[in-house]
């Protein structure tokens, strides 16, 4: 009987191979969220965060420490979502809501989609030309050719494709980092000020919906799912309780990461450009000159490097995100050199036309925090069902704490017409 039992033991109990596997399986899962993160420090965010510094020095730290928050709590639950159902959150769109409802989704995701390659390509454009001297409308073809060849790593796996997002991403935090060193002390008293909820005028409050537009990107909480269901699905409860566990570890590291990227932009444009008068004009390309005139070349250089990584990789994560959108919610594929050409049309109409880049960057950003609700709210009505996220369905608190989130930004949007509007 003892040895009946002994060997029983020996059986049930983790063998190191079984140990190794396990830690292999749960390695597969890091990545998707350094992915998601590139879309929150895109080009618009360049655009917002430097307009919200220089404009109104710390004031709106706040709503980017809250935006980062919030980012990492809907990354989560879209991660989460993908490996409890195994699908991506379009495609269970499609499955759980009437069609019409399916369509109307898809229909403001698309628009979402164009806003954000918008402010990619922009972005893109003006780091060319910072660096390179490259006009406009040639850059942003460099830039949709570049998009192109990020793309093509995905044929051979999902790994190659995020190690070359995420090396983009060092890029763009290593370019902050030395310029955060180059500037110099901040304000530690003006910055613990930017933490108490403020704003003054209606200026500050376009910004702050700028801010969580950049911040909270409404389609990665599309594609976050998916790049977690495209994983081989750990069936047994156990497993997929640890596999959860590191997700939320990737989330924390992958989303505090583009925090405290973001963060450090508003404080450098505070620390070097609020209250300089004329040696600001709000635009990208000022941003630049200043770095060169007041902090030095290398600050200029770090600048310029660090935004044409972020419009190239955030420009192949939104032309990802689009395939996503189209194949769930209509199950329909489209040629990637189609969609490609379809959604940068508007932003090379935009350039060939002669807007203001700058101006371009934040009202997509503005756009983009519209679409937020429409991509948060069925996320949490389809996390909170436990007929589709079996074991991993949301707790009351997690359901709770999506109703805010979602009604708090739909509040500063209607809170933004009402002043655009009465004003």
């Amino acid at each position: 009987m003892s040895t009946g039992t002994s060997s029983a033991v020996t059986t049930l109990a983790p063998t190191p191979a079984f140990r190794r596997a396990d830690r292999r399986r749960r390695l597969a899962f890091y990545g998707p969220a350094f992915v998601a993160a590139v879309a929150y420090v895109d080009p618009g965010n360049f655009a917002t965060n430097f307009q919200a510094g220089a404009r109104h020095g710390y004031l709106l730290v706040w709503v980017l420490v809250s935006a980062c928050a919030v980012a990492m709590f809907i990354q989560y639950l879209s991660a989460k979502t993908g490996l409890a159902t195994g699908r991506d959150l379009p495609t269970l769109c499609r499955d759980s809501f009437p069609r019409p409802v399916a369509v109307g989704l898809w229909a403001q995701a698309e628009i979402v989609a164009m806003a954000t390659d918008l402010a990619e390509f922009v972005g893109a454009a003006i780091g060319l030309y910072l660096l390179f001297g490259v006009p406009m409308l040639p850059a942003a073809l460099i830039t949709a050719v570049a998009s192109f060849a990020i793309l093509a790593l995905q044929r051979r796996g999902y790994r190659p494709f995020e190690l070359a997002i995420v090396f983009m991403l060092g890029v763009i935090a290593l370019g902050f980092a030395y310029t955060v060193v180059a500037v110099g002390d901040q304000s530690a008293s003006d910055l613990a000020a930017g933490m108490l909820p403020a704003f003054h005028g209606t200026d500050s409050v376009v910004l702050a919906i700028g801010i969580i537009g950049a911040t909270v990107m409404p389609h990665v909480i599309y594609l976050h799912s998916a790049l977690t269901a495209q994983r081989q699905r750990p069936e047994d409860p156990a497993e997929r309780r640890r596999v959860l566990r590191t997700l939320r570890v990737d989330t924390t590291l992958g989303l505090s990461l583009a925090g405290l990227i973001n963060l450090s932009m508003l404080c450098v444009a505070a620390a070097v450009f609020h209250g300089t008068g004329g040696d600001f004009d709000g635009s990208l390309s000022s941003a630049h000159d200043g770095f060169g005139r007041l902090v030095g070349g290398g600050a200029a250089l770090a600048f310029a490097a660090a935004l044409l990584a972020s419009g190239l990789s955030s420009s192949g994560v939104g032309t990802y995100s689009g395939q996503i959108i189209m194949d769930g919610f209509l199950r329909m594929r489209v040629p990637l050199f189609l969609r490609r050409a379809v959604t940068m049309a508007p932003a090379l109409t935009v350039l060939a036309l002669g807007v203001s880049p700058d101006t371009v960057l934040l009202m997509s950003q503005v756009v983009l925090s519209f679409g937020i609700p429409f991509a948060l709210v069925p996320l949490v009505l389809i996390s909170r069902r436990v007929d589709l996220m079996g074991d991993l369905v949301n707790r009351a608190q997690t359901t709770f704490v999506g109703w805010v989130a979602a009604l708090l930004v739909s509040a500063i949007n209607v809170y933004l017409l009402w002043q655009v509007f009465s004003g």
